[in-house]
């Protein structure tokens, strides 16, 4: 079990049945009253967001949560197939568990499923990909410094902002929590 001295941003928690994750909290002491936390809890399954005041000492309990590494294999209709790496058994995921990772998807990528009582509810990627640059605009000469940035789509599909200098073929790194192009490698 976790109490409310536990918490901090990113624990996974079990609250009303549901595993969520807390994205931000805040312990409050007022100057009359009980001191008390005000979080802002995510559903891990359903990716609803709601707050919630706990009060200083409350207890939590702990969610049964595995991470498990996989790899991505192909996509297929609306659903993305993965290979657990230890056993060799394959699952997939509906676009709704995978969500915004499934712009970033490409063959043999290594990822980690998170299972909820068994059964697979969502995808963590890993924080830096590299991925090749499968569409942009060329680049022109003297726009190596100019700071100025165009949309370039990847080899997975999806759409980042490169700088000017960046051509078809190139590879770049990216940071898939924000989206954001990194460097080139």
């Amino acid at each position: 079990m976790y109490t409310t001295s536990d918490f901090r941003n990113g624990l996974k928690i079990e609250f009303e049945g549901d595993p969520y994750v807390i994205v931000y909290f805040q312990h409050v002491k007022p100057g009359k009253g009980g001191a008390f936390v005000r979080t802002k809890l995510k559903n891990l399954k359903t990716g609803a967001v709601l707050e919630h005041t706990f009060r200083s000492g409350d207890k939590v309990n702990r969610p049964d949560l595995e991470d498990r590494d996989m790899q991505f294999m192909y996509r297929m209709e609306n659903a993305c197939h993965f290979m657990d790496t230890a056993t060799f058994e394959q699952i997939y995921l509906d676009d709704g568990h995978v969500g915004d990772a499934g712009n970033y998807l490409v063959e043999n990528l290594a990822v980690k499923i998170l299972f909820y009582r068994g059964e697979p509810i969502g995808i963590e990627l890993p924080i830096f990909i590299e991925l090749q640059v499968a569409e942009t605009e060329p680049g022109m000469r003297g726009d190596t410094v100019s700071g100025g940035n165009k949309p370039a789509k990847l080899e997975s599909g999806a759409v980042v902002q490169v700088p000017l200098f960046l051509n078809t073929g190139d590879r770049i790194k990216v940071d898939t929590r924000t989206g954001t192009y990194i460097e080139r490698v």
